[in-house]
């Protein structure tokens, strides 16, 4: 416990060094989720189009209609391994950026610039007028530590704190649920959550029937990690203070300005499980990747919680059932980190 009490002062003090650098440090987050966005719309669009090729194929009666649902998955499995390859690069550049912040490579002076536009947005926004729609919509992305309960008890020795860690990115709506009064917001939405396990002691997981067990491995590994993948559907009852202003005698809200927290949950299907395992084979660097079920759940329900100021916020997540789903031992993922709510 005393490594997880010393990573969590780490979070503060980068959640402290954000709310601080709030402005400039916001702009560059935004770029990158636009470009994350960008990504998944172009490779989405692309899928479309070929799948849109294998049909035609089929109505023509070139291939039959196994041929083309065989075809269209190798396509959609394609697309996702290029999706999370170009998003894994746009992540690193988002935690090269946040690394920056706490090495404090990202001047102050840099951080103060402020710009305001002020508009009006005519009839559209009966419900305000130049404040926000009832309801907006956010990218989310979130990142930190990653890890495993038994029985209550982190499971530090089992997984390296410093390499176990998830990454989610996704999109939310925030619906204000009252007319006259800003402080309850529904956020829902679809995310996507990489969560990472790092095993010590040169160990790395073995499948033995319906048990997925923890052993030692007999080459000497540079890195083992173990990887699952969840699409989710994420629901938080978010509590935001940022108030309302009035102008000419009517209400003004606006989300994101102030302090607010958020409880829920989320529910999902694991999309994906792989391991990967590194190790020197005389001259040779070599890099074994399984993808396989691993005898994990296939779905994923949890509870979740989140507090910060403006976009940012520290996160917390807890899966309800197990990460294996016939162990003798339940282990139970938990995540900690920080999150980007960006309008």
């Amino acid at each position: 416990m005393k490594n997880f009490t010393i990573y969590l002062v780490i979070l503060v003090f980068l959640f402290v060094s954000k709310v601080l650098g709030q402005e400039t440090f916001e702009s560059r987050a935004k770029q990158i989720a636009n470009k994350i966005e960008k990504i998944t719309k172009e490779e989405k669009e692309t899928l479309k189009e070929e799948v849109e090729a294998v049909n035609i194929q089929l109505s023509e009666g070139k291939i039959t209609k196994e041929q083309a649902d065989k075809r269209k998955k190798e396509l959609a499995e394609a697309r996702a391994v290029i999706i999370e390859e170009k998003v894994t690069l746009a992540q690193n550049e988002l935690n090269d950026l946040v690394q920056q912040k706490v090495d404090g490579k990202i001047k102050e002076q840099d951080s103060i610039q402020k710009f305001t536009f002020h508009w009006s947005r005519g009839k559209k926004d009966k419900d305000s007028i130049h404040g926000e729609k009832r309801t907006t919509s956010q990218f989310v992305f979130a990142l930190g530590l990653n890890n495993t309960m038994i029985d209550g008890e982190l499971q530090d020795s089992n997984y390296k704190f410093i390499g176990s860690h998830f990454y989610e990115w996704g999109f939310t709506y925030n619906s204000r649920l009252l007319k006259n009064n800003n402080l309850l917001h529904a956020k829902y939405g679809l995310s996507l959550m990489y969560n990472n396990i790092r095993p010590t002691d040169n160990r790395s997981f073995v499948v033995n029937g319906d048990q997925t067990d923890l052993v030692t491995n007999p080459v000497d590994l540079k890195e083992s990690r173990f990887r699952n993948v969840y699409l989710v559907l994420p629901v938080h009852l978010e509590f935001d203070f940022s108030g309302s202003k009035n102008y000419n005698e009517k209400p003004v809200f606006k989300t994101h300005q102030s302090f607010r927290f958020g409880v829920g949950g989320y529910a999902g299907v694991n999309v994906k499980s792989k391991q990967i395992l590194k190790y020197d084979d005389d001259d040779f660097k070599t890099t074994v990747k399984t993808k396989g079920d691993f005898n994990t759940n296939k779905f994923i329900y949890g509870l979740s919680a989140y507090v910060g100021y403006k976009e940012t916020s520290l996160y917390l997540k807890y899966d309800l059932n197990p990460l294996f789903k016939d162990n003798v031992v339940n282990e139970n993922n938990v995540s900690l980190g920080v999150r980007f709510d960006l309008n």
